[in-house]
């Protein structure tokens, strides 16, 4: 895929966000994305553009009630940025979030498999923590953290579940991504509790806010929700699930929507 500025605008389509971007062009050449240059003045229009959006100001009020002080910032699958005008409106979305909720851009952690190396050079040069290991979501969170998880794959949001899996951990953490809801929706029930078991227990007792948005960015904000772990919500879950949880595997899963690490042989 060459280097595209062309905006489109496209109505909601909530079944294609629901892939990884990772793996939503298996075409891709690695060599054209890696010609296309990050232009970090792209980026500053963005986020200008996004600034004058009322749906912004309508996600800094929802934010500014958020409880307690975040102090780190996690973004996993943020995609070609340099290429792809979603993932650049998102990063831009990103720094308005770290500028709003005054987290050090040093503080926020940004990992995607399909990273240019010069995408990866842009986003050290704005300041942010480059990953180099695919951590596949599986994040332990000790501190108050975001997660920004813009329309990745349901599997990467049950691993991050799974490693904080404690009524202690998980009101640390909050999500803007997927609505869990939504996820729900989409699903059978019996594969939704059978293969994302720690998404499928904590969606009925997250407190989950729709996040706005405007009809111009619907392909990059559709279905997008502020997520957090009340303790006074998950305190109503039997005390038998927080015990011993097990990893998640997915050995019925055939389309995963992550792309998985690398098994050292």
């Amino acid at each position: 895929m060459a280097c595209n500025d062309e905006w489109q605008v496209a109505g909601r389509r909530k079944g294609a966000a629901r892939r990884g971007k990772q793996a939503s062009n298996p075409k891709l050449d690695p060599h054209q994305v890696s010609a296309c240059k990050p232009d970090k003045q792209k980026i500053i229009n963005a986020m200008n553009e996004l600034r004058g959006e009322s749906f912004w100001m309508e996600w800094k009020d929802l934010l500014s009630s958020a409880p307690g002080s975040l102090q780190h910032c996690v973004c996993y699958g943020l995609g070609h940025f340099a290429s792809c005008v979603s993932a650049r409106y998102q990063l831009a979305m990103l720094l308005l979030l770290l500028e709003t909720l005054q987290i050090p851009v040093g503080s926020c952690s940004v990992y995607d498999p399909v990273f240019s190396e010069s995408e990866c050079d842009a986003l050290r040069e704005l300041g942010f923590t480059v990953l180099t290991e695919n951590e596949e979501g599986k994040r332990a969170v000790c501190q108050p953290t975001l997660f920004y998880l813009m329309h990745c794959g349901k599997a990467l949001y049950n691993n991050l579940l799974w490693r904080n899996w404690t009524p202690q951990t998980l009101p640390k953490m909050i999500i803007i991504g997927n609505s869990f809801r939504g996820i729900q929706e989409r699903m059978l029930q019996r594969e939704f509790e059978r293969d994302y078991s720690f998404l499928s227990n904590v969606a009925s007792v997250c407190d989950e806010t729709s996040l706005p948005c405007s009809p111009r960015f619907l392909d990059v904000f559709n279905d997008t929700a502020l997520i957090q772990f009340p303790l006074e919500n998950l305190n109503k879950l039997p005390e038998c699930m927080w015990t011993e949880p097990s990893e998640p595997l997915y050995q019925h899963c055939q389309d995963l929507e992550i792309i998985q690490k690398e098994k050292r042989s």
